[in-house]
């Protein structure tokens, strides 16, 4: 009798040789081949009983059509219960309401014999902004009850340094227009040969002609790091470990 561990060691078949698989899962068998050209599906109970349909409840009734129908004999002698009462009656306004009051109303004698006081008069005149009447002269007494006189405000020399318009800058140049003339210094002028040089782009042979991205310049090699470099090259102090 073969062990757990001689099943576990035997190799596990190769299945590539067979072209026409009918899986595209990795299988130890085979399927086993059918003669019916499709598939034929077998349902299981609980599958066939979800398939039926719903069965109406036995107190299902159809759409009534007319809009007249019988009134059974015990609804008709049906007495209602202590607590159906209760929930028919109306519900009662909240303690304190009181009704919309009628639009003539009529006023107690108090009311009526009322005087307000001088400060009810004060605060009843509407807020009156207060105005600098510098322009012209007051006369009557009336005037300046209706328009007091205010004491003009002088600013600060800082207020008068703020309020001022800042000055534009004296290398301020206004925007070129469209089209502006070239000077004939400008249209004779010569590159020099340094220029040429700088104004062709810099040539790069690509990789099948012979470019090697890795190769290191003569320069890089005897570069020598400054201390500021080596400084921020460490690690540091905190993810350090203690030695």
């Amino acid at each position: 009798m073969s062990t757990r561990i001689d099943h576990l060691a035997r190799p596990r078949p190769n299945l590539l040789k067979f072209p026409d698989r009918h899986s595209v899962y990795w299988l130890d068998e085979l399927p086993k081949s059918k003669n019916t050209s499709t598939t034929v599906f077998e349902l299981t109970p609980r599958l066939e009983q979800l398939a039926q349909s719903k069965n109406n409840s036995r107190f299902f009734q159809e759409s009534r059509r007319t809009p007249e129908w019988m009134v059974s004999t015990a609804a008709l002698k049906a007495c209602p219960s202590q607590r159906v009462c209760s929930l028919a009656l109306p519900r009662l306004p909240a303690e304190g309401w009181e009704s919309d009051r009628p639009l003539p109303v009529t006023l107690s004698v108090a009311v009526k014999t009322a005087e307000a006081s001088p400060r009810v008069c004060q605060l009843a005149h509407p807020k009156r902004a207060k105005m600098v009447l510098s322009h012209f002269r007051v006369d009557s007494n009336a005037h300046a009850e209706t328009f007091p006189m205010t004491t003009p405000f002088a600013p600060s020399a800082h207020i008068l340094q703020l309020s001022s318009p800042k000055q534009v800058h004296p290398q301020h140049t206004i925007a070129r227009p469209v089209s502006w003339p070239v000077p004939d210094c400008v249209l004779k002028a010569v590159a020099s040969e340094r220029l040429q040089v700088l104004a062709r782009p810099k040539t790069r042979q690509a990789l099948f002609e012979g470019y090697k991205p890795n190769r290191i310049t003569p320069a890089a090699r005897a570069a020598t790091a400054s201390p500021r470099l080596l400084e921020l090259s460490l690690p540091l102090p905190r993810k350090c470990k203690g030695q």
